[in-house]
């Protein structure tokens, strides 16, 4: 019996579970409608574009305890590659602006939970 062929595709593991991915459909059947809302509340107006949609989605199963990766890992990639391309030329603004208004609004956040 000659040995079986595999397909190129190497096996990985899924990155976002299928309950991540149900309520990322739900939120953009809302956004068709017109129902899904910006904000905690909802008073922040309508959804209008997909991305939005795509993480109220996601946060929604985040919140329920679904497999969804944590924020902090993806905005940590994308910062690097924004430092890469300010090395190139592509990056209007400056790291150290963005990381002094990162380290005041954590600082005001911690503020914030310590008042509670």
């Amino acid at each position: 019996m000659a040995p079986r062929k595999t397909s190129g595709r190497k096996s990985t593991k899924r990155r976002y579970g299928r309950a991540a991915g149900k309520s990322v459909e739900s939120a953009m059947r809302r956004r068709k409608k017109g129902t899904l809302r910006r904000g905690k509340a909802g008073h922040g107006g309508r959804v209008k574009s997909r991305r939005q949609a795509i993480a109220i989605g996601l946060s929604e199963a985040r919140e329920k305890g679904a497999k969804v990766p944590s924020r902090g890992r993806r905005a940590k990639k994308s910062a690097k590659g924004g430092a890469k391309r300010g090395a190139k030329g592509g990056a209007k603004r400056s790291v150290k602006r963005t990381a002094k208004r990162s380290a005041k609004r954590s600082a005001k956040r911690s503020a914030k939970r310590s008042a509670k």
